[in-house]
């Protein structure tokens, strides 16, 4: 099925339990952002966290070619849209972060991410936060056997751009199970009723990311970090599910 793997009730029960860590990392950090916070300090917390629930930090190590990343945890701050590096920067009151991990348990990878405020932000702000996790949840609902992998990425784009947002269309959703990335790609635009159709088994990381300007990035010269090419705020919000015969089951979700 176009090399895509249905998993059997046993893998879906392993990859809950690297999906349930990746929940618990996500929830505790919202505690730990707050102004005067480095990007480094939530990594080492959330490497932390993982390692003691015994699970292995999925991201660190993760190689594209001759690049390697070297950290457990995503940072991305305003208008860096994805794969922020964490470092010594430091938060300020009314910025936005990415936070984007992956856990590895018995083999299995969970990955989820969450945007999040440090301390007050503006109605405009917060609006886009909003916006965009509705949009994925308007994507999960959609994950159904039957329908096509593009109902989902309909169901992003059509939400995201009714409240005058833009969606990225340079990175994409994936499947995941044994590896962190697998087959199909799941894009946040196109038209609904193409692509793969959805059965039982089927796991996938679906994961809006959503501008206030224009769809475009760029990345730095670090190599990782993707940034809006206009400047503008973005937000990503992710999780991984499982498509069974009774709806779309969320693993990443307390």
């Amino acid at each position: 099925m176009n090399g895509i793997e249905l998993k059997s009730p046993e893998e879906i029960d392993k990859m809950s339990r690297a999906s349930k860590i990746v929940a618990e990392v996500l929830e505790a950090l919202r505690g730990q952002v707050k102004p005067g916070v480095t990007t480094e300090a939530l990594d080492q917390f959330a490497e932390k966290f993982i390692v003691d629930r015994g699970g292995v930090p999925a991201f660190k190590g993760y190689r594209v070619r001759e690049r390697v990343y070297h950290h457990a945890l995503c940072t991305s701050i305003n208008a860096a849209v994805v794969h922020g590096i964490p470092s010594r920067q430091v938060l300020k009151e009314g910025d936005i972060i990415g936070l984007d991990l992956g856990v590895i348990v018995d083999g299995y990878y969970g990955d989820a991410a969450i945007t999040v405020p440090v301390g007050a932000i503006p109605i405009s702000t917060q609006r886009l936060l909003a916006v965009t996790e509705e949009a994925l949840y308007k994507g999960i609902a959609q994950a159904v056997v039957g329908h096509r992998i593009s109902d989902i990425s309909h169901a992003v784009q059509t939400h995201a751009e009714a409240a005058a947002f833009s969606v990225v269309t340079e990175f994409v959703g994936h499947g995941i199970g044994r590896r962190l990335h697998e087959e199909p790609q799941i894009p946040n635009y196109g038209e609904p009723g193409k692509g793969p159709r959805l059965k039982a088994g089927m796991t996938l990381a679906i994961e809006p990311m959503v501008n206030m300007g224009r769809p475009e990035t760029r990345c730095l010269e670090d190599g990782w970090t993707a940034v809006t090419c206009d400047g503008s705020l973005s937000a990503h919000f992710e999780h991984t599910i499982a498509v069974t015969d009774t709806g779309p089951q969320i693993l990443t979700k307390l």
